[in-house]
């Protein structure tokens, strides 16, 4: 291999890599107003934390009654944490920076819990079933893309965290889940 094909090589590989991370990008951002959105609706979740958060659980279970196996503590002390992790990232939405690293950690340990890659799925469906059932009409459309983007944000940094071989461009999960509920 000569100087010039080495040369090529490298430039292909960086090249490649500048792809990817321009993809990955793509997927880590939201609008400012959609961060204001998230961030003005979870004040409204926050009084009522208990009840979104059984919501949370109850529906997540309907999805995917396969994941009450993952949690041995109290169902309640669990909608604690769910909520104490909620409102960190919320409040992290300006400086993703910031809790990034909290979310790849959170990730790493779910994977001691048993959390597949695929079951980020139900939680982020079930998020967004809570919130629409706590906060009813403000529910908009635009707020629940808002919180779809910002889920995606969170789900992303966790999964590629937690499973070396995961990509967002490239990922499908074909696991199936109880939609009648």
């Amino acid at each position: 291999m000569n100087k010039a094909q080495v040369v090529n090589g490298v430039i292909a590989s960086i090249l490649s890599l500048i792809n990817e991370l321009i993809a990955e990008a793509s997927i880590m951002a939201i609008t400012e107003q959609q961060k204001r959105l998230v961030k003005a609706s979870f004040t409204k979740v926050e009084p009522i934390a208990d009840t979104a958060a059984e919501l949370f659980y109850n529906q997540l279970f309907k999805y995917d009654p396969s994941l009450k196996k993952l949690f041995k503590s109290d169902i309640k002390s669990q909608g604690r944490k769910l909520m104490a992790a909620l409102k960190l990232a919320v409040s992290s939405l300006d400086n993703l920076e910031k809790l990034i690293p909290v979310l790849e950690k959170m990730a790493v340990t779910h994977v001691d819990y048993g959390v597949k890659v695929e079951d980020y799925t139900p939680v982020g469906n079930a998020l967004l079933y809570a919130l629409k059932q706590g906060l009813g009409a403000e529910f908009t459309p635009e707020l629940r893309n808002a919180w779809i983007d910002t889920y995606t944000i969170m789900a992303t940094v966790m999964r590629q965290a937690a499973y070396s071989d995961y990509n967002p461009n490239s990922y499908h999960n074909t696991k199936y889940y109880n939609r009648a509920a």
